[in-house]
């Protein structure tokens, strides 16, 4: 060792325990370091409540945090929850909780039902993310939702979407069935061993939890044909063999109906310090989606069209704000070449300028 590192190592040293000196030396400082660690902490960490870990809202959580996490100066804890009908009551009531998932059919449930009065006032959305696939796996011998006529059939835990959706389905069909009340794992499980006839799942497809599943084993995914008299919340949608290679044949689809999944927030005041912390996160979510939007995400990513608005409900204002300023640069590439265009037209110039300013990193936008 030199004569200089070892001068340079007495001087990192003799530092140290200056520092440590002081700091015991003069507690109110080092209070006041450990007060502002904590007050930038709690600035800048967003709650978000999620779902089952074997479902998309879980893995959407989690792939914010892995994304956007940075340091102190952006944290995202996801919390696991009883799922989307738990998650709106959580972010109208529950202190802490800043964002949640839900369905769109969940929303407009609360909504016509008034149970909680004050919906549309007190909760925004920040986007939709895409669609989820009600699945109703059966064994092999059962081949439609007549055949579950009168017979067990697991709608998932009491008051969860699945069970709300279940019972639009086999109520508008005019099917009756012996509703039972499990976790998904547990409903597989059951059926698995014969306890019950089929079990509904709502999850973007491919679902974690269906994939394993293969049709030698003797489970099937049956059709859910859609009924006019369906509630607006849901639309048709299809499941392939590219979904489920080992539940449908090559060539083969399933027809099945789908609910829109969308993030949302608390209405906080334009000046509070909760409006700002979740500004902050939709100017990090906005400009980074291209990121969610590749492998290892959830491919549910993809969807995610941040131009589709939510019919009926308000937009958070810091969103609309972001939107409308891509909006305008996005016009101001054109030229002026959207005054000819069609709506449809202009809709997907948007979404074209929206990949490509969120290509060109954080803070593009804003």
């Amino acid at each position: 060792m030199t004569v200089w590192s070892r001068l340079d190592g007495r001087r990192i040293v003799a530092a140290t325990l200056a520092f440590f000196a002081g700091a015991l030396l003069d507690p109110a400082r080092a209070q006041q370091g450990s007060s502002a660690i904590i007050e930038q902490m709690n600035a800048n960490t967003i709650t978000i409540v999620s779902g089952s870990p074997s479902l998309a809202y879980f893995a959407f959580a989690y792939d914010l945090a892995t994304v956007l996490n940075d340091g102190d100066d952006l944290r995202i804890l996801p919390v696991v929850s009883q799922g989307a009908f738990q998650n709106i009551r959580d972010v109208r009531y529950l202190h802490g909780v800043d964002l949640g998932f839900a369905q769109t059919n969940i929303l407009g449930y609360y909504r016509r039902t008034g149970e909680i009065p004050d919906i549309a006032d007190k909760l925004v959305y920040i986007a939709k993310l895409c669609n989820e696939e009600i699945h109703v796996i059966a064994r092999s011998d059962i081949t439609s939702l007549q055949q579950l006529r009168g017979r067990k059939v697991n709608f998932n835990t009491p008051g969860s979407g699945t069970q709300l959706s279940a019972h639009d389905i086999f109520g508008r069909l005019k099917v009756p069935v012996e509703e039972v009340n499990y976790r998904q794992n547990d409903g597989l499980e059951k059926l698995k061993n014969g306890e019950i006839a089929a079990t509904v799942l709502t999850s973007g497809k491919p679902s974690d939890v269906v994939t394993p599943l293969k049709a030698s084993d003797g489970y099937r995914i049956l059709p859910i044909p859609w009924s006019d008299g369906m509630p607006s919340d849901y639309l048709p949608a299809t499941l392939t063999h590219e979904d489920y290679p080992n539940l449908i044949a090559p060539g083969e689809t399933v027809e099945t109906i789908a609910s829109g999944t969308i993030l949302f927030a608390y209405n906080w005041p334009k000046d509070s310090d909760r409006y700002r912390r979740i500004d902050k996160f939709v100017n990090a979510f906005f400009s980074r989606l291209v990121e969610l939007q590749k492998p290892p995400r959830h491919p549910k990513w993809r969807d995610t069209n941040l131009a589709t608005t939510f019919p009926g409900w308000r937009r958070f204002e810091g969103a609309e704000e972001w939107l409308a300023a891509t909006r305008e640069q996005g016009t101001t590439v054109a030229a002026g070449r959207t005054k000819s265009l069609s709506e449809t037209e202009r809709n997907r110039l948007f979404e074209d300028f929206l990949k490509w300013s969120q290509s060109q990193g954080p803070g593009a936008n804003r």
